[in-house]
Protein backbone atom coordinates (compact mmCIF):
# COMPACT_ATOMS: atom_id res chain seq x y z
CA UNK A 1 0.00 0.00 0.00
CA UNK A 2 1.32 3.74 -0.92
CA UNK A 3 2.06 6.52 1.40
CA UNK A 4 -0.72 8.95 1.49
CA UNK A 5 -0.76 11.99 3.58
CA UNK A 6 -3.20 11.86 6.13
CA UNK A 7 -4.84 15.55 5.01
CA UNK A 8 -4.89 14.84 1.31
CA UNK A 9 -6.72 11.23 2.46
CA UNK A 10 -9.61 13.51 4.55
CA UNK A 11 -9.96 15.63 1.88
CA UNK A 12 -10.70 12.83 -0.64
CA UNK A 13 -12.90 11.55 1.56
CA UNK A 14 -14.48 14.03 4.32
CA UNK A 15 -14.42 17.46 3.08
CA UNK A 16 -14.38 16.73 -0.78
CA UNK A 17 -17.91 15.31 0.02
CA UNK A 18 -18.94 17.95 2.50
CA UNK A 19 -18.03 21.04 0.76
CA UNK A 20 -20.20 19.38 -2.31
CA UNK A 21 -23.15 18.73 -0.21
CA UNK A 22 -22.81 22.70 1.51
CA UNK A 23 -22.02 24.46 -1.83
CA UNK A 24 -24.14 22.53 -4.09
CA UNK A 25 -21.83 22.01 -6.50
CA UNK A 26 -23.03 19.46 -9.33
CA UNK A 27 -19.42 18.04 -10.73
CA UNK A 28 -16.90 16.74 -8.64
CA UNK A 29 -14.35 19.44 -10.56
CA UNK A 30 -16.08 22.08 -8.90
CA UNK A 31 -15.41 21.47 -5.32
CA UNK A 32 -12.25 23.61 -4.19
CA UNK A 33 -8.95 22.41 -3.60
CA UNK A 34 -5.85 23.14 -2.63
CA UNK A 35 -3.62 23.79 -5.36
CA UNK A 36 -0.12 24.74 -3.89
CA UNK A 37 1.40 26.31 -0.95
CA UNK A 38 4.47 29.16 -1.70
CA UNK A 39 6.52 29.82 0.98
CA UNK A 40 9.13 33.25 0.83
CA UNK A 41 11.18 35.31 2.63
CA UNK A 42 12.58 38.58 1.82
CA UNK A 43 16.37 39.53 3.36
CA UNK A 44 17.53 42.84 2.80
CA UNK A 45 20.35 42.58 5.16
CA UNK A 46 21.88 39.97 2.28
CA UNK A 47 22.50 43.06 0.14
CA UNK A 48 25.02 43.44 3.00
CA UNK A 49 25.99 39.71 4.03
CA UNK A 50 25.72 37.15 1.14
CA UNK A 51 25.59 34.56 4.25
CA UNK A 52 22.30 35.62 5.33
CA UNK A 53 20.72 33.86 2.45
CA UNK A 54 22.69 30.83 2.49
CA UNK A 55 21.37 30.32 6.45
CA UNK A 56 18.13 31.28 5.26
CA UNK A 57 17.85 28.57 2.18
CA UNK A 58 19.21 25.72 4.41
CA UNK A 59 17.07 26.23 6.94
CA UNK A 60 13.72 26.67 4.52
CA UNK A 61 14.78 23.62 2.64
CA UNK A 62 14.68 21.64 5.97
CA UNK A 63 11.06 23.61 6.70
CA UNK A 64 9.42 22.41 3.87
CA UNK A 65 11.29 19.62 2.62
CA UNK A 66 12.54 20.48 -0.59
CA UNK A 67 15.45 22.71 -1.93
CA UNK A 68 14.17 26.39 -2.40
CA UNK A 69 15.46 29.16 -5.03
CA UNK A 70 16.77 32.47 -4.14
CA UNK A 71 15.33 35.58 -6.08
CA UNK A 72 16.86 38.35 -7.66
CA UNK A 73 16.72 42.06 -6.88
CA UNK A 74 14.92 43.17 -10.86
CA UNK A 75 16.28 47.03 -10.63
CA UNK A 76 19.12 49.10 -9.15
CA UNK A 77 18.56 51.41 -6.17
CA UNK A 78 21.59 53.02 -5.32
CA UNK A 79 19.91 54.15 -1.71
CA UNK A 80 19.70 50.72 -0.68
CA UNK A 81 23.42 49.73 -2.75
CA UNK A 82 21.09 47.30 -4.43
CA UNK A 83 21.96 46.24 -7.96
CA UNK A 84 19.78 44.46 -10.18
CA UNK A 85 19.66 40.27 -10.15
CA UNK A 86 21.41 40.33 -6.60
CA UNK A 87 19.90 37.50 -3.84
CA UNK A 88 17.48 39.05 -1.68
CA UNK A 89 15.40 36.51 -0.82
CA UNK A 90 14.12 32.89 -0.88
CA UNK A 91 11.60 31.16 -2.45
CA UNK A 92 9.61 27.41 -2.22
CA UNK A 93 6.75 26.13 -4.12
CA UNK A 94 5.19 23.20 -2.46
CA UNK A 95 2.60 20.68 -4.36
CA UNK A 96 1.01 17.33 -3.88
CA UNK A 97 2.00 15.28 -0.89
CA UNK A 98 4.72 17.46 0.38
CA UNK A 99 2.47 20.55 0.55
CA UNK A 100 -0.23 18.31 2.26
CA UNK A 101 2.43 17.01 4.94
CA UNK A 102 3.65 21.41 5.22
CA UNK A 103 0.05 22.03 6.03
CA UNK A 104 -0.32 19.56 8.91
CA UNK A 105 2.94 20.15 10.65
CA UNK A 106 1.76 23.95 10.32
CA UNK A 107 -1.43 23.30 11.92
CA UNK A 108 -0.75 20.83 14.41
CA UNK A 109 2.83 21.66 15.38
CA UNK A 110 4.25 24.85 14.35
CA UNK A 111 1.48 27.25 14.97
CA UNK A 112 0.44 26.07 18.43
CA UNK A 113 4.27 26.80 19.67
CA UNK A 114 3.96 30.38 18.58
CA UNK A 115 4.31 32.87 21.36
CA UNK A 116 0.94 33.69 22.73
CA UNK A 117 -0.73 32.00 19.66
CA UNK A 118 -4.70 33.14 19.54
CA UNK A 119 -5.71 32.11 16.11
CA UNK A 120 -4.95 32.78 12.74
CA UNK A 121 -6.69 36.50 11.38
CA UNK A 122 -9.18 35.91 8.45
CA UNK A 123 -8.28 38.95 6.87
CA UNK A 124 -5.58 37.33 4.74
CA UNK A 125 -7.69 36.84 1.52
CA UNK A 126 -7.22 38.89 -1.67
CA UNK A 127 -10.65 38.46 -3.31
CA UNK A 128 -9.50 35.41 -5.16
CA UNK A 129 -9.76 32.60 -3.37
CA UNK A 130 -6.28 33.21 -1.84
CA UNK A 131 -4.79 32.95 1.82
CA UNK A 132 -1.59 34.98 2.45
CA UNK A 133 -0.32 35.05 6.47
CA UNK A 134 2.82 36.20 7.97
CA UNK A 135 5.27 34.73 10.65
CA UNK A 136 7.61 36.24 12.82
CA UNK A 137 9.81 33.61 14.09
CA UNK A 138 10.69 30.66 11.85
CA UNK A 139 11.97 28.74 14.94
CA UNK A 140 8.72 27.93 15.41
CA UNK A 141 8.57 24.77 13.30
CA UNK A 142 10.16 21.67 14.94
CA UNK A 143 12.62 21.22 11.78
CA UNK A 144 14.88 23.96 13.32
CA UNK A 145 17.90 23.76 15.91
CA UNK A 146 17.68 27.42 17.83
CA UNK A 147 21.33 26.38 18.82
CA UNK A 148 22.32 26.95 15.35
CA UNK A 149 20.07 29.81 14.26
CA UNK A 150 22.52 32.85 13.85
CA UNK A 151 19.19 35.61 13.11
CA UNK A 152 15.45 34.46 13.83
CA UNK A 153 13.64 35.20 10.43
CA UNK A 154 9.87 35.66 9.26
CA UNK A 155 8.45 33.98 6.29
CA UNK A 156 5.23 34.87 4.11
CA UNK A 157 2.73 31.35 3.32
CA UNK A 158 0.45 31.93 0.63
CA UNK A 159 -2.35 29.39 0.09
CA UNK A 160 -3.67 29.06 -3.39
CA UNK A 161 -6.93 27.52 -3.96
CA UNK A 162 -8.60 26.52 -6.69
CA UNK A 163 -11.70 28.77 -6.46
CA UNK A 164 -11.99 32.40 -6.80
CA UNK A 165 -14.22 33.11 -3.95
CA UNK A 166 -13.22 33.62 -0.28
CA UNK A 167 -15.88 31.94 1.25
CA UNK A 168 -15.17 28.91 -0.31
CA UNK A 169 -11.71 28.98 0.49
CA UNK A 170 -12.27 30.13 4.08
CA UNK A 171 -14.69 26.95 4.25
CA UNK A 172 -12.12 24.67 2.43
CA UNK A 173 -8.97 25.91 4.90
CA UNK A 174 -11.40 25.63 7.87
CA UNK A 175 -12.49 22.29 6.77
CA UNK A 176 -8.93 21.38 7.48
CA UNK A 177 -9.30 22.50 10.76
CA UNK A 178 -7.62 26.15 10.05
CA UNK A 179 -7.51 28.04 13.32
CA UNK A 180 -9.04 31.30 12.03
CA UNK A 181 -10.37 33.38 14.86
CA UNK A 182 -13.22 34.60 14.57
CA UNK A 183 -14.12 37.98 12.93
CA UNK A 184 -14.13 40.88 16.20
CA UNK A 185 -17.52 42.35 14.97
CA UNK A 186 -19.28 39.07 14.93
CA UNK A 187 -17.87 38.45 18.10
CA UNK A 188 -19.15 41.44 19.86
CA UNK A 189 -22.58 40.73 18.52
CA UNK A 190 -22.40 37.45 19.85
CA UNK A 191 -21.69 38.37 23.07
CA UNK A 192 -24.11 41.60 23.09
CA UNK A 193 -26.83 39.10 22.28
CA UNK A 194 -26.19 36.31 24.85
CA UNK A 195 -25.74 39.43 27.20
CA UNK A 196 -29.52 40.52 26.36
CA UNK A 197 -30.85 36.94 26.30
CA UNK A 198 -29.13 36.34 30.11
CA UNK A 199 -30.69 40.05 31.30
CA UNK A 200 -33.94 39.64 29.98
CA UNK A 201 -33.94 36.00 31.80
CA UNK A 202 -32.79 37.58 34.85
CA UNK A 203 -36.27 40.11 34.88
CA UNK A 204 -38.21 37.24 33.99
CA UNK A 205 -36.77 35.18 37.25
CA UNK A 206 -37.01 38.23 39.49
CA UNK A 207 -40.71 38.53 38.26
CA UNK A 208 -41.46 35.40 38.98
CA UNK A 209 -40.39 35.39 42.42
CA UNK A 210 -41.87 38.96 43.33
CA UNK A 211 -45.27 36.71 42.02
CA UNK A 212 -44.53 34.41 44.16
CA UNK A 213 -43.50 36.04 47.12
CA UNK A 214 -46.47 38.08 47.10
CA UNK A 215 -48.88 34.92 46.87
CA UNK A 216 -47.12 33.38 49.85
CA UNK A 217 -47.71 36.91 51.70
CA UNK A 218 -51.59 37.05 51.06
CA UNK A 219 -52.04 33.27 51.69
CA UNK A 220 -50.66 33.59 55.13
CA UNK A 221 -52.36 37.43 56.04
CA UNK A 222 -56.24 36.18 55.19
CA UNK A 223 -56.83 34.15 58.12
CA UNK A 224 -55.61 36.45 60.54
CA UNK A 225 -57.47 39.33 59.18
CA UNK A 226 -60.37 37.67 58.45
CA UNK A 227 -63.57 39.78 59.51
CA UNK A 228 -66.18 37.58 61.87
CA UNK A 229 -69.80 37.20 60.41
CA UNK A 230 -71.78 39.86 60.45
CA UNK A 231 -74.59 39.62 63.16
CA UNK A 232 -78.06 40.88 63.16
CA UNK A 233 -79.32 43.08 66.23
CA UNK A 234 -81.96 42.87 67.91
CA UNK A 235 -84.59 45.29 67.58
CA UNK A 236 -85.31 47.11 70.39
CA UNK A 237 -88.88 46.65 72.03
CA UNK A 238 -90.98 49.82 70.66
CA UNK A 239 -94.67 48.58 71.69
CA UNK A 240 -94.07 50.22 75.53
CA UNK A 241 -92.99 53.65 74.14
CA UNK A 242 -96.09 53.57 71.68
CA UNK A 243 -98.58 52.98 74.28
CA UNK A 244 -96.72 55.71 76.36
CA UNK A 245 -97.62 58.13 73.39
CA UNK A 246 -101.27 56.82 73.12
CA UNK A 247 -101.95 57.95 77.02
CA UNK A 248 -100.62 60.89 76.64
CA UNK A 249 -102.25 61.91 73.66
CA UNK A 250 -105.84 60.68 74.93
CA UNK A 251 -105.34 63.12 78.31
Amino acid sequence: MSYKPRLKERYSTEIAKALKEKYGFKSTMRVPKLEKIVLSQGLGEAVADKKVIDAAMKDLALIAGQQPISTMSKKDISNFKLRKGMPIGTKVTLRGDKMYEFLDRLINIALPRTRDFRGISPKGFDGNGNFNMGIKEHIIFPEIDIDKVNKILGMDITFVTSTDSDEEAKALLEAFYFPFVKDDRAAAREAAEAKKVAMKKEREDAQAALREESREEGSEAKPEGQAAPATEEPKADNSAEETNNETEATE
